[in-house]
């Protein structure tokens, strides 16, 4: 059964960086896509298209959010600089296999909270 583990979280100032990792347990085949979200509204954050390499971001994340994969540890990394108090929140990374409806595998969350 293949796990995504997520690590990286923390708690730092506003304006501080943290990175995020979802290492996956064994190489996931045809992966369509792999998403981080944060919240309890699954509030979308950044997405990874695993053919083409592309990233989108979402408005309030966009310039400060930097999503990358690392082919040889099986690892997506979310970088994120400029940390504001609105980014508190257990963020999720998750996989989606192509042809696939939803989400395949999902990580464990791991809290981000940033003081003012």
């Amino acid at each position: 059964q293949v796990q995504l583990v997520q690590s990286g979280g923390g708690l730092v100032q506003a304006g501080d960086s943290l990175r995020l990792s979802c290492a996956a347990s064994e190489p996931i085949h045809d992966i369509g896509e792999m998403d981080w979200f944060r919240g309890k509204d699954e509030q979308f954050v950044a997405r990874f298209t695993w053919a083409a390499g592309d990233a989108f971001y979402a408005p309030s994340v966009k310039g400060r959010f930097t999503v990358f994969r690392d082919n040889d540890k099986n690892t997506v990394y979310l970088q994120m600089n400029d940390l504001k108090p609105e980014d508190t929140a257990i963020y999720y990374c998750a996989v989606r296999r192509d042809h696939s409806l939803s989400y395949d595998y999902r990580g464990q969350g791991t809290q981000v909270t940033v003081s003012s």
